[in-house]
C-alpha cells in the first residue's frame, strides 16, 4: 500500500468523474488498495438496515460481495460479539470497536470496525485485519492474567477455571473444561472432568452432566487420546465423528466443533509428568486455525505450572497439618477440624464429643530407656488410635503425650464410654522395644459440646480438667466433664449466649424498624466563618424495650454473621433519603459520609448497587463520601482497591477514616483512589499537650497538603484542640466541641444553610 500515493488516488479519481472510463480503473485500484492494506469498506443504509460491502469487506467477514440485509451480516460474528455490533452500527454517533468473526479459511479473526461518517442516513467506515495485534496482546494477557492466579488463588479450581473462561470469552469457544489424572501411577491413571466452564445461558447442561459422568483411560475418546499422545487434537465434526465418546450429547445441545491439547511440566529431575487435557467446543462448525497450536501450547504450559504450584502448596500445607512424629494431625490443625466443627454444630443444633488424652507413667520410659524408646511408644499408639477413629472421627497430637479426638455425631454417653474405654485399652496393651516389655496407661477426660463449651479451647479446656480428675482418681480412668464447671467457664459461656442472643435480634431489628440514624456535622473553618458542610451518619439502635444497644457492641456480631451487608444497605438508602431531606431544605452542597463494613469493600458489584441507590433517591454520587479504614484495606488490598477505584470512577468521594493507627505503608497510600484522610481521635485527644501526637497531627496534615487531600479531625472536644489544628492549617473540623451527633430534626434547626462543600 505505501507504494502507492494519495494523490495518485485523488487523480484518477477527478478523471473519473469527468469521464466514465476511468470508473474501473479506480474501482480495481481501490481493490488493490484494500487488498494490500487488509481492510475493506462498508455502507450502512439506517432506516432499511441494509450494508453494502466492498470486495475487501466481503472477504473480511467470509461472506460474498454485495448488498445484506444487517441481521445477515451480524451473523458472521460469533454470539458473544453481536450485540456490540449492530448496537454501534445502528447508533448515529461514530465508534470503533473489535469485533470477531469465524473465517472458513482462517479459523476466529478480529476486525478493528471504524465508523467515518454519517450522511443523509448512510454511515459508512472501513473494517480492518488487526488478528496479529490481537493475539499478541492476548499473550501477554493470558500470561499475565495466569501469574496473577498463581499469585491469589488459594486452590488450582480458582485458577484453571478463570482460565478456561478467558480462553472461551477471547477466543470464541462456547464450552471449556480440565481433565485431570486422578491417580499417579501411569499404568493405572484415568482422566475425569475436574473444571468446567460455559456461560450460563448457554443450554449445554446435557453435555456437562456426560461429560462429569465419563472416565476416560490412555487411548480412549478424544480426552485419552490426547493425553495418551502428547499431542493436540482437532474435532471439526462432533456430529459424524463415531470416536467421540460424547457425540450425542454434543449433538443434542448444538456442538460442533472442537479443540483439546495436553497439559504437561517437566520437573527440575527432566521428567514429563502428563498430569491432563484441555478441550474446548464451539456451536460453529470451525476449522484448524493456525494461531491455536501456539496459544494452546502456551496455555498448556501455564496451567501445568498452576497445577505444579498448588500440588507443591498442598504438599506444604500437608505437612502444616501433620505432626512429624506421629503422622496424625498436629495440634493446630485439629484446633483448625475443632473450629470449623463447633461452627457446623451451632448451625445444625448438633452434638460432639472431645475426649483429652494423656498418657500414664511415660516420662520413666523416656528416662530409662532414652527418647527412641519414648518415640515409639507415641508412634505406636497414634497408629492404635487411627485404627479407632472412623468416618466421623479425628485424632490429633496436642503435645508431648497428650492427644485428644474429636468425635462427631457421637451423641449417647454409651457411645463415648465404649471409645474412651477402647482408647484405654489401646494404652495398657503392651508396647516392645529392643527386647523389652513397656507398659504404660492412660487418663482421659470428655467434654461434649455445647453442654461443656462452644469452642474448641473451651471444649479442649473441659476436656483437659475432665483427665486430670481421671489422675487424681489413680489413672488408667475415664471422666466426664461434670455439672460444676468452672466459674471462668461459665462466665464465657454467658459472654457468648449474649453473643447470640444479639445476633438474634439483629435479624429482626431491621423488620421492626429498630435502627435509626444521627448525624454528626463537619465544620469548615475558612476566613469569613465556620460553615457546615458535611454530614457523618451514625447508626443507632433502640430495643422494642426502649434499651439502646451501643454500636460497638452490636456491629462486631453483624460483621461475623454478615448481617452487616443488609445494615449496610439499610444505612445507606435511609441516609441518602436523609440528605435528599436536608437538600431540599437549602444545604444544596452538603456531603454525606458514610462508614462501610470490610465485608462490603470486597464485594465487587457494590459500586453499582450504591449508584443505583443512589440514582434512585435523586443524589449524585459527588455528594457521598464512604468511609474506610486502612484495617480494611490491608485484608485484602487488591480487591478492595479495585472497588474503591470503581467507586471513583462512578463520581463516588472515599475518605481514609482513622488514619495513622493502621498498617498501611506510604508507597500504599499513594495509589490509594481517596479523596480525603480523617486523623484518628486518638492523635487529637493529647493535643496540644502531647509531644508525639502534636507531630503526628503536623505530619499527617503536612501529607494531606502535599498530596492534595482534605484532612479532617475527628474527635475534636475542646476548644485548647480547635485552637491548635486551626493554627496549622487543618479546616475542617468534627467533634463534640461543635456538636455532638444530631438526629435529621435536630440539625435541621441546629445551623443556617449557608455553608459550602469541600
Amino acid at each position: 500500500m505505501s507504494q502507492i500515493a494519495l494523490p495518485d488516488v485523488e487523480m484518477i479519481q477527478t478523471l473519473a468523474n469527468q469521464d466514465s472510463c476511468w470508473q474501473p480503473i479506480l474501482h480495481q485500484l481501490q481493490q488493490s488498495v484494500e487488498h494490500l492494506a487488509h481492510f475493506g469498506r462498508w455502507w450502512l443504509h439506517l432506516p432499511s438496515q441494509r450494508l453494502l460491502l466492498s470486495q475487501g469487506a466481503s472477504h473480511l467477514l467470509d461472506i460474498a460481495i454485495g448488498c445484506y440485509n444487517l441481521n445477515d451480516v451480524l451473523a458472521k460474528a460469533i454470539p458473544l460479539d453481536q450485540t456490540i455490533f449492530r448496537d454501534n452500527l445502528l447508533s448515529t454517533q461514530l465508534n470503533a470497536y473489535d469485533c470477531r468473526v469465524l473465517h472458513h479459511l482462517n479459523g476466529l479473526r478480529w476486525l478493528k470496525v471504524t465508523e467515518l461518517a454519517v450522511n443523509h442516513d448512510i454511515k459508512s467506515g472501513v473494517i480492518v485485519d488487526n488478528t496479529s495485534e490481537k493475539l499478541a496482546l492476548m499473550r501477554e494477557r493470558f500470561s499475565f492474567a495466569t501469574s496473577q492466579f498463581l499469585v491469589s488463588a488459594q486452590q488450582s479450581e480458582a485458577a484453571i477455571t478463570k482460565v478456561i473462561q478467558l480462553v472461551c470469552e477471547n477466543l470464541g469457544w462456547d464450552w471449556g473444561a480440565y481433565w485431570a489424572m486422578e491417580q499417579r501411577h501411569q499404568s493405572e491413571a484415568r482422566l475425569n472432568c475436574k473444571y468446567y466452564w460455559h456461560h450460563p445461558q448457554q443450554p449445554l447442561v446435557p453435555f456437562t452432566d456426560n461429560s462429569l459422568a465419563l472416565s476416560m483411560g490412555a487411548g480412549e475418546g478424544l480426552v485419552g487420546t490426547v493425553w495418551h499422545t502428547s499431542q493436540p487434537n482437532w474435532v471439526e465434526d462432533m456430529e459424524n465423528d463415531y470416536g467421540f465418546l460424547r457425540r450425542n450429547s454434543a449433538k443434542l445441545c448444538g456442538l460442533k466443533s472442537g479443540y483439546a491439547f495436553p497439559i504437561s511440566y517437566v520437573s527440575s529431575d527432566g521428567t514429563r509428568h502428563s498430569v491432563g487435557v484441555m478441550e474446548f467446543f464451539s456451536f460453529f462448525s470451525r476449522q484448524q486455525e493456525a494461531q491455536l497450536p501456539n496459544l494452546s501450547a502456551m496455555i498448556g504450559a501455564l496451567v501445568a505450572q498452576t497445577i505444579q504450584r498448588m500440588e507443591q502448596q498442598e504438599s506444604i500445607q500437608q505437612l502444616a497439618r501433620i505432626d512429624d512424629l506421629t503422622g496424625i494431625y498436629n495440634r493446630q490443625y485439629f484446633h483448625d477440624v475443632l473450629d470449623k466443627a463447633c461452627f457446623k454444630a451451632t448451625a445444625n443444633q448438633q452434638s460432639f464429643a472431645v475426649l483429652f488424652i494423656d498418657l500414664d507413667r511415660f516420662k520413666p520410659i523416656n528416662d530409662g530407656f532414652g527418647h527412641d524408646a519414648g518415640n515409639l511408644v507415641l508412634q505406636e499408639f497414634a497408629r492404635r488410635l487411627q485404627n479407632l477413629v472412623g468416618e466421623n472421627r479425628i485424632i490429633g497430637r496436642l503435645g508431648g503425650d497428650e492427644f485428644a479426638i474429636l468425635a462427631r455425631n457421637s451423641q449417647s454417653l454409651p457411645e463415648l464410654q465404649i471409645l474412651a474405654e477402647q482408647v484405654l485399652l489401646a494404652a495398657r496393651t503392651p508396647f516392645y522395644f529392643a527386647g523389652h516389655e513397656l507398659t504404660v496407661s492412660a487418663s482421659v477426660g470428655v467434654s461434649v459440646f455445647p453442654d461443656n463449651g462452644w469452642t474448641s479451647a473451651e471444649l479442649v479446656r473441659s476436656a483437659d480438667m475432665a483427665m486430670y480428675k481421671s489422675k487424681q482418681r489413680g489413672r488408667n480412668a475415664l471422666t466426664f466433664v461434670s455439672e460444676d464447671s468452672s466459674e471462668d467457664l461459665a462466665k464465657e459461656r454467658s459472654l457468648l449466649v449474649q453473643q447470640i442472643t444479639i445476633e438474634a435480634e439483629l435479624h429482626h431489628a431491621l423488620v421492626k424498624q429498630q435502627f435509626f440514624l444521627d448525624y454528626q456535622p463537619i465544620f469548615d473553618f475558612n476566613a469569613v466563618g465556620m460553615r457546615m458542610v458535611a454530614v457523618e451518619a451514625l447508626i443507632r439502635w433502640r430495643r422494642a424495650n426502649g434499651d439502646i444497644v451501643h454500636p460497638d457492641v452490636f456491629i462486631p456480631i453483624a460483621e461475623q454473621s454478615r448481617l452487616i451487608v443488609q445494615i449496610g444497605r439499610w444505612v445507606f438508602k435511609q441516609a441518602c433519603l436523609d440528605l435528599l431531606h436536608l437538600q431540599q431544605s437549602g444545604f444544596k452542597d452538603l456531603q454525606l459520609n458514610v462508614n462501610m463494613a470490610a465485608l462490603e469493600f470486597t464485594n465487587p458489584s457494590l459500586p453499582y448497587e450504591l449508584n443505583e441507590i443512589a440514582e434512585q433517591c435523586g443524589l449524585a454520587p459527588r455528594y457521598l463520601c464512604l468511609e474506610i479504614t486502612e484495617g480494611m484495606i490491608m485484608r485484602q488490598p487488591d480487591k478492595v482497591i479495585g472497588v474503591m477505584r470503581s467507586l471513583r470512577k462512578l463520581g463516588f468521594k472515599i475518605s481514609l477514616d482513622d488514619f495513622g493507627v493502621g498498617h498501611s505503608s506510604l508507597t500504599r497510600l499513594k495509589v490509594l483512589p481517596i479523596s480525603s484522610l480523617k486523623i484518628d481521635r486518638s492523635f487529637v485527644m493529647g493535643l496540644p499537650d502531647d509531644r508525639g501526637d502534636r507531630a503526628i497531627v503536623r505530619t499527617i496534615l503536612d501529607l494531606g497538603k502535599h498530596m492534595h487531600l482534605a484532612v479532617v479531625a475527628e474527635g475534636v472536644e475542646t476548644d485548647r484542640q480547635l485552637s491548635y489544628l486551626r493554627q496549622f492549617g487543618c479546616h475542617l473540623i468534627q467533634g463534640y466541641v461543635l456538636s455532638k451527633p444530631l438526629s435529621i430534626k435536630a440539625l435541621l434547626g441546629f445551623i443556617s444553610p449557608n455553608r459550602r462543600k469541600f
